[in-house]
């Protein structure tokens, strides 16, 4: 009985790991490449602690997202649309379905410009081809093998960028203090913006308070207090794997790039650059990544689309619906409109991400409100100590969006 006993903690904490690893994926996507490696090529490592704050900030708030969705059975957008005047709603629908938008020009550019570094496809045929994929797996597949599926693409992610640093050999001693040292002016604020956007980004808020219904969390709210910490562990875990993997994007661009001065303008010129300064062993793993990165992130991000999008108008949110379909659809047009078009994708990819972090207080401050409605959340009302910290960090998002705001009035790049 004592044998059983020790090993039920453990096969709990795995049948519980999952929906953390889904939203960690949303931020290792394309737009994050984008920001990392302008943020490495131009600043070095000075900008690697908006990564560490960044995701200090995103273990917070996903878990009142994810405590939310347990504690009301219902996903933030269903919340809002409940607990929120309908004009009220509206707005924040709007924006968010807005941020959406912004989302999946990243995730559907990164997939094809992936495609196009490995096959040599044409930008539009590799995002026809993401678009694809995505609608297969989130269509014919079953919620925990699509659980696992995507889990197994952020695992070869984080292969291909730890193998990256070894070959590009990385000066440990001048980015140790860049980790946890806070360092920025008018020349980086925008990047900044950038990274903490392409961390913090508003539609993962959302996808995680309604993938953690995927779980069975009891009935009473003492039996789901009781499993909540291995929700903690889940978000935790995956988050940190989600720092380690953004940490390594500055860090290989700015021992690539920076260390050479070599000013990259998109991330095809970063694949290329890497082959003569990095061998081509890292511009293969460079394309696989970006790869697994667009297909993957394209798959949650979708999903996320979808739960908004049938959340606010007060929909099933059910794969099996010709809604919900369309949802997954929908928010993929600007994304064709600008590869057709041949926009600069990769200032595209870089503004889509200071979008989301323009968005994030709108989404943030709605969370924080239903997070302390006692009728609403009972036991699993947000303590001071909590709650405290998810203000911090709206300020600190409002503070930043404000100065860059002004820094971009005034002239500042």
């Amino acid at each position: 009985m004592a044998t059983t006993k020790q090993k039920l903690p453990l096969r709990t904490l795995l049948k519980f790991l999952g929906p953390g690893f889904l939203v960690t994926v949303g931020f290792i996507d394309p737009g994050n490449w984008a920001t990392n490696i302008e943020g490495g090529s131009k600043f070095g490592y000075d900008l690697l602690w908006v990564i560490t704050l960044s995701t200090v900030m995103l273990i917070v708030i996903q878990n009142m997202a994810a405590k939310l969705g347990i504690a009301t059975g219902k996903s933030l957008a269903v919340n809002i649309r409940e607990g929120f005047p309908a004009p009220v709603s509206a707005f924040l629908g709007i924006t968010v379905v807005l941020a959406c938008v912004a989302t999946d020009v990243a995730e559907l550019l990164g997939g094809a410009i992936g495609f196009n570094l490995l096959f040599h496809m044409p930008l539009w045929m590799g995002a026809l081809l993401t678009v694809l994929l995505e609608v297969f797996l989130i269509v014919s597949q079953r919620y925990h093998r699509l659980e696992a599926i995507i889990m197994g693409f952020l695992g070869v992610i984080a292969l291909c960028y730890l193998v990256e640093i070894v070959i590009v050999k990385p000066d440990w001693l001048a980015l140790a203090p860049a980790v946890v040292v806070p360092k920025v002016n008018r020349a980086s604020i925008y990047v900044a913006m950038a990274i903490l956007g392409a961390v913090v980004m508003p539609h993962n808020i959302f996808l995680h308070s309604n993938v953690i219904h995927s779980r069975k969390w009891g009935i009473s709210e003492d039996e789901k207090l009781n499993l909540l910490r291995y929700e903690k562990l889940d978000t935790f875990t995956a988050m940190t794997l989600g720092w380690v993997v953004n940490s390594a994007m500055i860090i290989v661009a700015a021992a690539v790039f920076s260390r050479n001065q070599m000013m990259v303008d998109s991330i095809e010129q970063a694949s290329a650059t890497l082959k003569p300064l990095a061998g081509p062993l890292a511009t293969l793993l460079f394309a696989i990544a970006l790869v697994f990165a667009g297909v993957g992130s394209s798959v949650t991000s979708s999903m996320a689309e979808a739960n908004v999008i049938t959340g606010f108008l007060g929909k099933p949110e059910d794969p099996r619906t010709l809604l919900y379909r369309i949802s997954v659809f929908v928010t993929a047009i600007p994304s064709f409109l600008i590869i057709m078009l041949s926009m600069d994708t990769y200032r595209i990819l870089i503004f889509s991400q200071v979008v989301l972090s323009i968005q994030l207080p709108f989404t943030l401050i709605p969370l924080l409100i239903l997070c302390r409605r006692q009728r609403l959340m009972g036991q699993f009302r947000s303590r001071n100590g909590e709650f405290v910290a998810a203000l911090a960090i709206s300020a600190v998002v409002i503070v930043l969006n404000v100065y860059l705001l002004y820094s971009t009035l005034t002239g500042g790049n």
